[in-house]
């Protein structure tokens, strides 16, 4: 069992946290028990802190980490959109015995800072944190509304996009697999793509990483494939991943030789008529490479302008400790801006 300190339980186990997960209205795949394993660093442990009063059951995954050879704390988030989950909280829910439950169990547990990025799908995040820290927009995330008929949703699409999908669709073919050999074909070409955008270490995912997501029974995993029908060879791949009415676009990769066909979009195209009918209402495409307005984001937006507001939690518990910790650790020209300040190194 979790262990307890007042209303806040600490759950770690598999089956107690997929319990919990059960009494929330909405949670993303980033929420998830097996998420977590999957993106936790080796010096993180992933934890549920879960707050019930009164009917009232509130949810919230971190990851808890020791800062350096002291004897303090702090947590973060995984890699995505996560933040607090609730059963039934409204905007004018009162937070006051929450912030103090958790505040209580930050100071036992010696937790200097926390920060987490919440999830734009899901409802009165900002309601639950007020008054902890700082809510900070980071930028926009392009949505595509799957409550509209497929046509309504087409009707948005860019001039550029509708012509690549149209030509893609008479030159390829999409399917839906899980079999090994296309995982490691799909996996080839996530490789070959970070390569091209010459993507930061901890980018290249290992095998087994995307094995996981195939085999978890947290969330569904689809791997879509683009073949050119003149060879039958792979040209194109996406994992989506789909979670209660939510479908996040994960991660993709084509061939440098085809590039100039993005079939990326017909990828897209096809997850979003599929999703339609399954009667998923969220498909979000993610943003710009860190929440910029960049060429990435441009091209997501040719799909639909359903933006949605991406936010980050940035909280100290303890300043006194935090600022001696910044001066510790931080070395002269670090980012200042960075959070938490004695990790900027």
């Amino acid at each position: 069992m979790g262990l307890s300190v007042l209303n806040i339980e600490v759950i770690e186990e598999k089956l107690e946290w997929q319990n919990v997960l059960n009494k929330v209205n909405h949670y993303d795949f980033y929420h998830t028990y097996d998420y977590h394993q999957l993106s936790k660093a080796i010096d993180e442990k992933p934890i549920l802190l879960k707050y019930e009063d009164n009917g009232i059951v509130i949810a919230l995954p971190l990851l808890l980490r020791k800062i350096y050879d002291t004897d303090y704390y702090d947590v973060t988030s995984v890699y995505g959109y996560v933040g607090p989950l609730h059963n039934s909280i409204n905007p004018s829910f009162d937070n006051s015995n929450f912030v103090h439950q958790l505040n209580r169990f930050f100071y036992e547990k010696k937790v200097i800072s926390v920060f987490s990025r919440l999830n734009p799908f899901i409802k009165n995040q900002e309601v639950i944190l007020g008054g902890l820290g700082d809510l900070t927009p980071l930028g926009k995330v392009v949505n595509i509304d799957l409550t509209q008929d497929i046509e309504t949703q087409r009707s948005v699409f860019s001039k550029t996009t509708k012509r690549y999908i149209n030509k893609s669709r008479k030159l390829c073919s999409v399917r839906l697999s899980n079999s090994k050999e296309d995982i490691l074909a799909f996996t080839k070409l996530y490789y070959e793509n970070m390569d091209r955008v010459n993507a930061k270490k901890n980018y290249y995912f290992t095998e087994d990483y995307f094995n996981h997501f195939m085999s978890s029974d947290d969330f569904q995993t689809d791997v879509l494939l683009v073949t050119y029908n003149e060879t039958n060879e792979i040209i194109s791949a996406a994992m989506m991943i789909k979670t209660n009415d939510i479908v996040q676009y994960h991660v993709s990769g084509t061939r440098n030789d085809y590039l100039y066909l993005t079939p990326i979009r017909l990828l897209i195209d096809e997850m979003r008529i599929n999703a339609t009918s399954q009667k998923y209402k969220y498909f979000n495409l993610g943003g710009g490479l860190g929440a910029s307005e960049d060429s990435l984001f441009k091209f997501k937006s040719s799909f639909s302008k359903d933006f949605k507001i991406f936010k980050v939690w940035k909280y100290i518990v303890n300043q006194e400790v935090y600022d001696q910790l910044a001066k510790q650790y931080m070395i002269s020209g670090d980012n200042t801006d960075f959070f938490p300040l004695y990790r900027a190194k």
